[in-house]
């Protein structure tokens, strides 16, 4: 007897959430078989990834291994190229070899989440730092601590200050955040190399809208600002950043900061995986229906960042965060299990019960249930409400160690990852594909020879 085939492509917050539901009930039958796709073989805790980058965290305490957390799930680390709806047959591939891999599905989820977005300007996508994964943000770690080093070596005080300007497109929950926690990293470590001064440092946060923080209204976004202003933040509100060379950011009034970093955060689109499939889309997410179903196409689902799931009886879309994305896997498993059983389907019914952030030195601001907390209070708020979040107690209780050894001792500043050590991987990486490629054309060859034979 055939096995009704669900694949779930995405290892993010909302198909994880869906494949840890489905672990413990479909995958379990044998008349059934569940495969999650996903880049990483890991989930990754993004809400700690400044975190990171502050040197608050190691990069293994926000990451939890899929294959410990799935036992009857199905795992296979692979990138999706392309889904066929028609002949119902998803394209991966994986590998440094870049492995061809298809999958048969009979219910497919996508749960591909978002890609950055850089909005075709200029220089950005070439020279911009990003942070949407865990490499990103050791990355940008290592990048403060270079550019420390570098500008140690410099004389020239003009050029000293270009290179320990850091300058974040976006003032929303990510962009304040990151800003917040690169600002105290970095001055409370220039302490360190005597040749330089604080004074040297320039951190600026380029926001479009009037105040920062927008999703928590304009009270916490002017606190959020006066708090960064205090710790020496410069805030350019009402502009965008319109082109990015590598050394200097231009504004779309025609400013210019000499910088050599740019963190961008401001903006993201769904995965280009979804553009081409012939649905209906809402500005370019899947639209989908109260069953998180995709409208005209039986066996098809979708959750977080790259669904538009609609608000009951309004015209509004849920938002793209992880606690909707948490629950929309959720049902949209018990519903692909439902028509797998034959049993009535769910309705997605969820409303934000609040959000937080943290703006540097021990500094917060939350709407919860409606009631917004500020300064240390939203601080310890935020830490024990994602603490509670993290998946598996081993990655709790680091964690919980990380933030104490942070309150008890000065920062780390050994740079764990230089240029030379990307170029040695990429060499590697280079072999290995060149290998694998001369192993195919060698087979190829074989095969070709046996059939004139």
């Amino acid at each position: 007897m055939k096995k009704t085939s669900v694949v779930i492509l995405g290892g993010g917050f909302a198909g994880l959430s869906a494949a840890m539901y489905l672990d413990k009930t479909l995958a379990r039958r044998a008349e059934a078989e569940v495969t999650l796709v996903s880049r990483e073989n890991f989930i990754l805790f993004t809400p700690m990834l400044h975190e990171v980058a502050a040197g608050d965290l190691y990069p293994g305490d926000i990451v939890n291994p899929l294959r410990r957390i799935l036992h009857h799930v199905k795992f296979v680390q692979a990138e999706v190229q392309a889904i066929d709806l028609s002949a119902r047959r998803v394209r991966c591939v994986g590998g440094v070899a870049k492995l061809v891999l298809d999958f048969e599905f009979d219910h497919l989820l996508l749960t591909l989440g978002s890609e950055t977005n850089f909005f075709d300007l200029p220089g950005v996508s070439e020279w911009a730092v990003t942070m949407k994964s865990m490499f990103d943000a050791a990355m940008l770690r290592n990048r403060v601590l270079a550019l420390l080093e570098e500008a140690t070596l410099q004389s020239d005080s003009d050029e000293r200050r270009r290179i320990l300007t850091f300058v974040t497109a976006g003032g929303g929950f990510a962009g304040a955040e990151t800003t917040g926690a690169i600002n105290d990293f970095v001055r409370e470590i220039v302490r360190y190399y005597p040749d330089l001064s604080e004074e040297l440092v320039r951190v600026v946060v380029i926001h479009p809208g009037d105040f920062l923080l927008p999703e928590l209204g304009q009270e916490l976004g002017d606190y959020a600002e006066r708090k960064l202003r205090e710790r020496k933040v410069e805030i350019i509100k009402g502009v965008r950043v319109a082109n990015y060379d590598g050394s200097l950011v231009t504004l779309t009034d025609g400013k210019s900061i000499p910088a050599s970093t740019l963190i961008w955060t401001a903006g993201v689109k769904p995965s280009p995986v979804i553009a081409p499939l012939p649905c209906d889309k809402e500005r370019g997410r899947l639209l989908v229906s109260e069953f998180l179903a995709v409208t005209g196409v039986p066996g098809l689902w979708a959750a977080g960042d790259c669904a538009a799931v609609p608000v009951s009886n309004t015209e509004k879309f849920d938002p793209p965060t992880a606690q909707h994305g948490l629950r929309e896997g959720l049902v949209a498993a018990k519903n692909i299990e439902a028509v797998v059983l034959d049993r009535p389907l769910k309705a997605f019914t969820f409303t934000t019960l609040g959000q937080l952030a943290t703006i540097g030195r021990r500094t917060g601001v939350a709407m919860v249930f409606g009631i917004k907390f500020s300064g240390f209070i939203a601080w310890m708020l935020w830490r024990t409400v994602y603490l509670m979040k993290l998946p598996r107690l081993p990655k709790k209780l680091r964690v919980m160690v990380g933030w104490t050894l942070d309150l008890l001792f000065a920062k780390d500043i050994e740079q764990m990852l230089t240029l030379r050590d990307v170029e040695a991987l990429s060499d590697m990486a280079r072999r290995i594909r060149t290998r694998a490629k001369q192993g195919t054309s060698g087979t190829a060859s074989a095969l070709d020879s046996s059939a004139r034979d």
